[in-house]
C-alpha cells in the first residue's frame, strides 16, 4: 500500500531516449532536476517513489535509484525515514564559473534584490594586494546584502580599482556588479576563487537571519580582464543551507 507522500506525489513528464549515448539515469535525473528548477516541483512536495517511477517509465529500479541518489547528492531531494522522499528547500546551485549571483538568480526566476550597506572609497592594503595594485590605491569598497525574493542569501563585499569608482549606489541596487562593469565595456575573463566555511560574524547573523550554530559558506574571488588588468576583489558569505557550489572534476 502506498504511503501518503507517494499518493500525493506530482507526476513529472519524462522522455527517455534509449538510443542516446547519455546514460538513462542521467537523462532521468536531468529532467527531474529541471522540474524542480522551473518550479513544477516545489520545496516540500512529495516525490514519486522509485518503484512507481520505474514502472511508469519502464526503467530498472537501479537506474531510477541512481538518478534519485544523484538528486539527493545535489541537495535537491531529501529522504526521511517514514516520510518518503521530498523536494528539498530551494537552494541556489552555482557551477564554478565566472558569473554573477544576480545573473544566476535572474536566470532561475528567483527575483534578486540588493540592499547596499556600504559604498565608500578606501585604501585597503590586503584588497589592493589581491588586485596587484599599490597598497595606497584608492579602491571603491562596497558591501551588499543580496536577497532571493524576500529571503536573504548573501553578504557580498567587493573592492574595485579607481577606474570603476563611478559605479553608483543606485546602479548597484538596480542590477548586479558584473552588469555594471559590462556597461562600461569591462569583462572579467579569468579569476582565482577560494571556497571555505566558517561561523558567521554578528553582522552576518543579523543580515542573513542565522540562528544557532549554522555556518556560512564563503567565497573569495580575484578577477581580471583579458589583458590581465584588475577588475574586482570579492569576499562573500552565503547562508550555507540555501547555497551550494557544483564542481566538475577530471583526471589529469
Amino acid at each position: 500500500m502506498a504511503t501518503l507522500p507517494d499518493m500525493a506525489a506530482q507526476l513529472v513528464d519524462v522522455s527517455i531516449d534509449r538510443t542516446s549515448p547519455v546514460p538513462l539515469y542521467h537523462q532521468l535525473s536531468e529532467q527531474l532536476c529541471a522540474a524542480i528548477t522551473d518550479g513544477r516541483l516545489q520545496p516540500g512536495d512529495p516525490f514519486e517513489n522509485e518503484v512507481a517511477l520505474a514502472q511508469r517509465l519502464s526503467l530498472s529500479r537501479p537506474t531510477v535509484r541512481r538518478a534519485i541518489q544523484e538528486m539527493v547528492d545535489k541537495g535537491l531531494l531529501v529522504r526521511r525515514r517514514g516520510l518518503g522522499t521530498t523536494v528539498a528547500n530551494r537552494k541556489v546551485h552555482r557551477r564554478v564559473a565566472l558569473s554573477s549571483l544576480f545573473d544566476d538568480l535572474s536566470r532561475e526566476g528567483r527575483a534578486p534584490r540588493t540592499v547596499l550597506l556600504e559604498h565608500d572609497t578606501v585604501a585597503d592594503a590586503d584588497a589592493a594586494a589581491a588586485l596587484d595594485l599599490p597598497s595606497d590605491t584608492p579602491l571603491l569598497a562596497i558591501v551588499r546584502l543580496r536577497f532571493a525574493g524576500d529571503a536573504p542569501l548573501a553578504v557580498m563585499r567587493n573592492w574595485l580599482p579607481p577606474a570603476y569608482g563611478d559605479i553608483s549606489r543606485d546602479e548597484l541596487e538596480a542590477t548586479g556588479l558584473y552588469a555594471a562593469l559590462r556597461a562600461r565595456g569591462v569583462h572579467a575573463v579569468v579569476a582565482h576563487q577560494s571556497i571555505a566555511a566558517r561561523m558567521p560574524t554578528a553582522a552576518e547573523r543579523r543580515h542573513l537571519r542565522i540562528r544557532g550554530t549554522q555556518p556560512v559558506l564563503t567565497m573569495t574571488r580575484m578577477a581580471f580582464d583579458g589583458s590581465g588588468g584588475a577588475v574586482e576583489y570579492g569576499d562573500h558569505s552565503y547562508r550555507a543551507e540555501d547555497y551550494t557550489i557544483d564542481l566538475m572534476v577530471d583526471e589529469r
